[in-house]
């Protein structure tokens, strides 16, 4: 039997893609929507071919849904994934997976509690040049590692934008491009300086005038004095994606902008190979719930990644030093 699912909200843009995913994955089949916008959930249940549900509760209570894709907004996340949780669904659910640590504290236990799959949408934990990255440093090619600094970007606030206007609204969304962006340099970050900083210092901009940052540079600061440099924006279309790595032995680059990996050691630079990626989020997802099993790395990243933009968001309100 395919696993059955629920598509809980249209307001994320990624929902779409995860429905897509679903629809087309050999193992699931979307059998319900609900979305607070009754409208945009209706209409995407008639796309879908499944039934919309106006109330949350009568669809966790439905016996043809096993499991829950969560795309509501990200403030909203602490009240629908307890529920879903609750009501024994297995959630995948979008990041951050809530606000704020005591939030992600909650929703943890109550999926601890119904003995429920949960997984976090971080897909570039599983790709091949993390998995490569990962190797050089568990290696020690890099000698002592120094700094780290990853970069992730586009233009959804200028131009013609390709951000709906709810991704603004700092009551649904908790904060902008670090929140929504960021964080996946933030939780690459986290991953390769290999432990959680000791401090975390942060500044906004906000280039559109939006009630949200647009623009947003995080520093992270270890014990030992190695630092992270975590950027994002929705300002800067043609602006690649990029990771650098340097200690005292080495540097590492990718994506500067070709997405090429190459390591420089001994005054010479190699390019190393980049593996496949070890699959997309939702289908490691289904994994999971199949083989009975959680990503507990996942789950960590997750709520490191909750207390470090937490952290950094509580900075960012500092005026800093005028010059």
């Amino acid at each position: 039997m395919p696993l059955r699912l629920a598509i809980l909200s249209f307001w994320h843009v990624h929902a779409r893609d995860y429905a897509r995913q679903a629809s087309e994955h050999p193992g699931t089949e979307i059998t319900a929507v609900w979305d607070e916008d009754a409208v945009r959930g209706r209409a995407w249940a008639g796309d879908l071919g499944a039934r919309f549900h106006p109330d949350l509760g009568g669809l966790l209570a439905r016996d043809d849904v096993d499991a829950v894709v969560v795309t509501c907004p990200t403030t909203a996340h602490r009240q629908v994934i307890t529920a879903a949780a609750a009501a024994g669904k297995h959630i995948f659910t979008e990041k951050v997976l809530a606000p704020t640590p005591a939030e992600c504290a909650e929703i943890i236990a109550a999926a601890d509690r119904s003995g429920v799959a949960l997984m976090l949408a971080l897909p570039r934990l599983y790709e091949g040049y993390t998995t490569a990255i990962r190797k050089v440093l568990a290696d020690g090619e890099l000698g002592r590692l120094t700094l780290v600094r990853v970069r992730l970007s586009h233009g959804g606030s200028v131009g013609e934008g390709t951000l709906p206007e709810h991704f603004y609204d700092p009551a649904a969304t908790a904060g902008g491009a670090l929140v929504d962006l960021g964080c996946h340099p933030m939780y690459l970050a986290r991953l390769f300086l290999g432990r959680m900083p000791e401090t975390v210092t942060a500044s906004f901009g906000h280039v559109t005038e939006r009630a949200v940052e647009d623009n947003a540079v995080v520093v992270l600061r270890c014990a030992d004095g190695a630092l992270g440099v975590v950027e994002a924006s929705f300002t800067a279309p043609a602006s690649p994606f990029s990771i650098e790595l340097h200690g005292s032995g080495g540097s590492l680059v990718y994506g500067t902008p070709e997405p090429k990996l190459l390591l420089g050691t001994a005054g010479a630079w190699r390019e190393l190979p980049v593996p496949p990626r070890t699959g997309t989020p939702f289908d490691l997802f289904v994994r999971h719930v199949a083989d009975g099993t959680r990503d507990e790395e996942n789950l960590a990243l997750g709520l490191d990644l909750t207390r470090l933009t937490a952290a950094a968001t509580r900075g960012s309100r500092e005026e800093g030093t005028r010059l």
